[in-house]
């Protein structure tokens, strides 16, 4: 494993937006959300999506250059229209305009249509900390998973994101698939030859399996919770309202109609809807009470909550963002890590788009 700077992944990833025909601001900032998967650890979601990016513009499934733009708003909600572009590029758009529906109206919303894989869903929610905001967001995906009871592939792994900002403590950012893994996850233990957990697949025929290639096989990834027993139809419910708020509400491919993110896949030919879909919320934490006064309690919340005597074994209690901010903080300086899979990967696609890594 090799481990590379933060600006030789930036530059080499903007590099490769540019050669498909990005403009260099939407190169920019493609290559910093990309990234910013990265450098918190979840590298599923970084730059081992960039050759899926990738295919999915040679197939034409994406749009160098959409004109990313509000097809319809209220003072305080708005549909976005991402015209087939970046989920990268379209997802920052998209919550820009709820924050700034939030500054005027207290609280802004925005469902997107017609957009792609949009990285991790915490870069867009942590965009709303700096303006003293809370920050959410939901994005539906390729429909991988399989409800409670059913052996049929119906749902995306659906993240949610929520950032909370504080005042001398550091923010409370969660940011969890509505799957007992996330598919990257997966795609991991795939590159590594290892085998998954029970829990996190069901192989064709609805039976828990170890097998990390049990999808790819005809199985399905399991809600949160893995089964009925644990809680998964809590899962299934979670995933079934981001589906519900991003695609449905906004006009985008819902359920098993979502575009899936492999490019050897054909989207659904009878769509009910626009590409995949997202939604942002933007909330003024003064529209519910002074925001200093907020951002301390939180602090005394986050406080207390680390404080929380431990289970032997375990020396702390961790708040949400924890992991992710401390591994974010390292990587920048002493780099970011490439299993050989993805660095041979990214290689072949530098040499075939003449981008050196």
């Amino acid at each position: 494993m090799n481990t590379f700077s933060y600006q030789e992944l930036f530059s080499f990833t903007k590099n490769m937006l540019l050669k498909i025909g990005c403009p260099d601001q939407d190169a920019e900032l493609g290559a910093k959300v990309l990234l910013s998967a990265d450098l918190r650890g979840v590298d599923s979601h970084g730059v081992a999506r960039l050759s899926g990016y990738v295919r999915l513009w040679e197939k034409g499934r994406i749009n160098a250059k959409p004109n990313v733009h509000v097809s319809y708003e209220t003072p305080s909600t708005a549909v976005v229209d991402g015209d087939g572009g970046l989920g990268l590029v379209v997802a920052p758009f998209a919550m820009q305009v709820a924050i700034e529906k939030a500054k005027t109206a207290g609280t802004g919303w925005v469902s997107v249509k017609n957009s792609n894989h949009y990285g991790i869903a915490g870069y867009h929610a942590m965009m709303a900390l700096e303006h003293d905001m809370i920050g959410i967001s939901l994005t539906n995906a390729s429909p991988l998973v399989s409800p409670t009871f059913s052996k049929e592939r119906m749902l995306g792994t659906n993240p949610i994101s929520v950032a909370i900002p504080a005042k001398n403590q550091p923010p409370f950012v969660a940011d969890m698939a509505t799957t007992t893994a996330a598919n990257g996850k997966l795609e991991i233990l795939q590159r590594k030859e290892m085998e998954a957990p029970l829990g996190w697949v069901q192989d064709a025929d609805g039976i828990q399996t170890t097998d990390a290639n049990g999808v790819k096989k005809g199985g399905a990834l399991l809600p949160l919770g893995g089964d009925r027993e644990h809680g998964s139809h809590k899962g299934y419910i979670l995933g079934s309202i981001v589906d519900i708020f991003s695609a449905v509400l906004s006009g985008a491919n819902y359920g098993p109609w979502a575009p899936p993110f492999v490019a050897f896949l054909e989207p659904d030919p009878n769509p009910v809807g626009k590409g995949l879909g997202h939604f942002f919320g933007a909330m003024r934490v003064d529209a519910f009470r002074p925001a200093d006064d907020f951002k301390t309690h939180m602090d005394n919340w986050i406080s207390r909550f680390r404080a929380a005597k431990p289970i032997e074994g375990h020396d702390k209690v961790l708040i949400p963002g924890d992991p992710e901010r401390e591994l974010e903080t390292e990587r920048m300086s002493n780099g970011i890590p490439l299993i050989k899979p993805v660095e041979n990967d990214l290689r072949a696609l530098g040499l075939k788009f003449g981008v050196e890594l």
